[in-house]
């Protein structure tokens, strides 16, 4: 039986829940772009079978904040997903910034390993250090969903060789969440 992986491309191509901006790129354009291709990958695998928050560009879920994320968690949970994976960029008033991180509801969530074995393999892949993988059960996509959740901050957007670097190369990113994903499953 495959296993359900549902991914969360984080925000709304447009407000109300759109993402940040910086270096001339938009949040929500590259999430977009990487769940796409990590679609893409999982679907191929018949190990797996994936399902997007945004299937299209124009794809707008909800009327607020709130609402945006409840239909994002409603959509994953009605599914039967085993796994949400919810992917962002972060951004930080210095530009200096750097690095991916990724967030759990907690310590003994099954969503902690697989976390770092993305965020080990975005390291190996794209060449951007690892932040760690912290606790946010504050965190409304990991404190409502039913199943063992993660938030994966790819790299910074007020960074511009992190912004450049994940709108040039979204694949990359995708390739990295996908072997992470695979080494978590012990299938690499």
């Amino acid at each position: 039986m495959a296993i359900k992986i549902y991914i969360d491309q984080g925000h709304n191509p447009e407000n109300p829940n759109g993402g940040s901006e910086g270096n001339g790129v938009r949040e929500q354009d590259i999430t977009y772009a990487v769940g796409q291709s990590l679609y893409q990958k999982l679907t191929a695998n018949p190990n797996f079978e994936a399902r997007l928050s945004r299937p299209t560009p124009e794809t707008q879920l909800g009327t607020s904040n709130t609402t945006s994320l409840a239909a994002r968690v409603a959509d994953a949970n009605a599914w039967g997903a085993d796994y949400f994976i919810s992917i962002h960029t972060n951004a930080a008033l210095e530009p200096s910034a750097n690095g991916s991180e990724a967030f759990v509801y907690s310590r003994t969530s099954a969503a902690y390993p697989m976390a770092e074995d993305i965020l080990l393999w975005l390291r190996y892949l794209t060449g951007l250090r690892t932040r760690g993988v912290f606790v946010r059960p504050g965190l409304y996509v990991l404190r409502n969903t039913a199943m063992p959740a993660t938030l994966v901050e790819l790299g910074f957007i007020s960074n511009p060789e992190e912004a450049a670097l994940m709108s040039e190369q979204p694949d990359l990113f995708a390739e990295g969440i996908y072997r992470g994903i695979l080494q978590y499953f012990g299938l690499i």
